[in-house]
């Protein structure tokens, strides 16, 4: 049940625990291919609706043609955290599970035009959704000194940020940076050759966030879906990398212990009630046979809760 656009990580577990009530209504924020939507699918009823939002119309129109045999998908185009919108087009008020898979599908990542990765020469763009206008590219020749340096240490957390900024900087006085090669050129200009390849990886990473505002939309969304989570209903996301996953640990945890009164009082006096009780394993990896197929399984991180 793997999509050929991506193979859905964590299929079997993502399933078994977001399902609650199979004919309930399932809010699938990062559809993609449709890989884990599938697997979902297979096991709720044909009373049930299963919402799929993705920004990125390519992954809609991949996954309408491999999910054609359910008759209760309802497609949504848009950034995850647009609930109302979403709902409204299905016609509920409610949802009974929310999954996100963050981060991009193989689909985006092997496309050379999509401008994710650093393997070939592509020009640097990296929008999720094609509509928008905002590009890496625009970042490298438009952020000033200090916001490179910031974007680049805050979400890419690379050593070398303020040298490979203002070595940007400088180099865009003579000319426009596009392509892929004019960034990693810069990076080999400024870190040492046993660290580029990691170097690059932080630095696309750090550029792709900014360009697509993702952890921004992460934090809203988990603040926003209590709103329209049943009670019961449990939220499973899927991250890969360190800034994502803390973010999705942070609010579990907040929202499972709320309470904001000093530790020397005996009892509570806030008031702030738990929201969320996670599920445990706390954290789930994917095994050695998972990564094994799947080589991209390596660095993914399930955490679910259950709203109370």
């Amino acid at each position: 049940m793997s999509s050929g656009y991506h193979i859905p990580i964590l299929g079997s577990a993502v399933r078994d625990l977001l399902i609650t009530n199979p004919d309930g209504v399932y809010y699938d924020g990062t559809l993609g291919g449709g890989g884990h939507a599938d697997i979902i699918l297979h096991k709720l009823s044909a009373d049930a609706i299963y919402i799929g939002v993705d920004r990125d119309k390519e992954a809609l129109d991949y996954s309408r043609k491999h999910l054609k045999k359910y008759a209760n998908v309802v497609y949504y185009h848009g950034v995850f955290n647009d609930f109302s919108g979403a709902l409204k087009s299905a016609k509920v008020d409610t949802i009974d599970g929310l999954l996100l898979d963050l981060g991009l599908s193989s689909h985006q990542i092997d496309r050379d035009e999509r401008g994710f990765t650093f393997s070939t020469d592509a020009e640097l763009d990296m929008r999720m959704n094609r509509e928008d206008s905002f590009t890496a590219a625009d970042i490298l020749n438009k952020y000033n000194l200090d916001d490179l340096i910031r974007i680049f240490r805050k979400y890419g957390e690379e050593k070398y940020s303020q040298r490979i900024a203002r070595r940007i900087v400088k180099l865009r006085e003579d000319r426009v940076l596009i392509h892929s090669s004019d960034l990693t050129g810069v990076i080999d200009s400024c870190t040492p050759q046993y660290k580029r390849i990691k170097t690059y990886a932080r630095i696309f990473q750090a550029l792709r966030i900014e360009v697509n505002e993702e952890l921004k939309i992460l934090e809203k969304t988990l603040k926003e879906s209590l709103g329209f989570l049943s009670k019961g209903g449990r939220i499973a996301v899927i991250s890969y990398h360190s800034l994502e996953d803390r973010i999705v640990k942070e609010f579990f945890k907040m929202q499972e212990n709320p309470c904001t009164c000093p530790h020397e009082l005996p009892y509570c006096i806030c008031g702030e009630k738990p929201g969320i009780k996670r599920i445990k394993p706390f954290l789930i990896r994917p095994d050695e046979e998972e990564i094994k197929k799947n080589s991209r399984a390596r660095s993914a991180k399930l955490r679910v809760g259950e709203k109370i």
